[in-house]
């Protein structure tokens, strides 16, 4: 009785230590860009998006248009035109497909200014497809394992993509609220913010849904960025949260984000009846 009551007084004083901070945005340098970058070995239009920094929180970043942007690897050369129906968002023709033991480099030149950074990729991989379970009290089902959180030697980007929108009673509905877009992480490090990670919301969805797991390999770079990503991001809010700090980069001085190229590898499932 006296070890409850002690884990009562302890959840009233976790959830009694709130209070209002007023955050301020600190001002960015000149000419500062913000770089969503990643090629992959599918056969495809790629696309890089460029973006300035947000003066305050929750506004939308102001694209960076009229860039000249492109990719060159030791033989090749490929210029990325701006898409027309969204600004500061640049694309490879749809014929572009990245290799592997091939260095890859990103050129950006915007107002003057040049930006560059490199990228190679490591080998994808196969991989057991996920688990799913059925949720108690209803037909609905829920992710409930992709991949292991923690490998020192193989890290992960895992994309799982869930559509039941052509099911029958969703088909008449909005198709936007009957798919989700899941991302799960295989890293070479495991941090307490991680363990104790704030809970997130899980997604149900019907038998015959189909699931599309995709797997994009990672470099040790490219998954340290990700790591100090969720650290900022995702990983904030838990019970053990760590002393915020700008996240690495590979791009040069004036550019923040991540450039790299992931070898991708797909299998599909339909969520069987339960």
């Amino acid at each position: 009785m006296k070890k409850k009551s002690l884990y009562i007084i302890l959840l009233l004083l976790f959830a009694g230590c709130v209070k209002q901070v007023d955050w301020t945005v600190p001002d960015q340098p000149t000419g500062l860009i913000v770089v969503d970058a990643m090629l992959t070995d599918e056969r495809r239009a790629h696309a890089i998006t460029i973006s300035q920094p947000i003066p305050a929180l929750n506004e939308t970043p102001a694209p960076v248009t009229g860039a000249t942007v492109f990719i060159a690897s030791p033989d090749s050369l490929w210029f990325l035109n701006e898409d027309p129906m969204q600004q500061g968002r640049y694309l490879t023709d749809s014929s572009f497909v990245a290799a592997i033991n091939t260095s890859y480099t990103l050129q950006i030149l915007w107002q003057e200014k040049t930006y560059s950074a490199q990228a190679t990729m490591v080998p994808g991989k196969v991989f057991n497809e996920l688990t799913y379970k059925k949720d108690e009290g209803d037909n609905l089902y829920h992710i409930d394992w992709v991949a292991s959180a923690f490998s020192a030697d193989v890290p992960a980007m895992w994309e799982v993509l869930i559509d039941w929108s052509f099911l029958p009673g969703y088909d008449t509905l909005d198709p936007v609220d009957c798919r989700a877009r899941l991302l799960f992480y295989t890293l070479p490090t495991i941090d307490v913010s991680q363990i104790f990670a704030p809970v997130v919301e899980q997604t149900f969805f019907p038998a015959g849904s189909v699931i599309t797991e995709r797997r994009y390999s990672l470099t040790p770079g490219h998954a340290e960025f990700l790591r100090q990503l969720l650290l900022e991001t995702n990983w904030q809010g838990s019970m053990f949260p760590t002393a915020n700090a700008n996240v690495m980069t590979n791009l040069s001085p004036g550019a923040v984000g991540y450039f790299g190229v992931c070898a991708v590898t797909e299998l599909s499932l339909v969520v069987e009846l339960r």
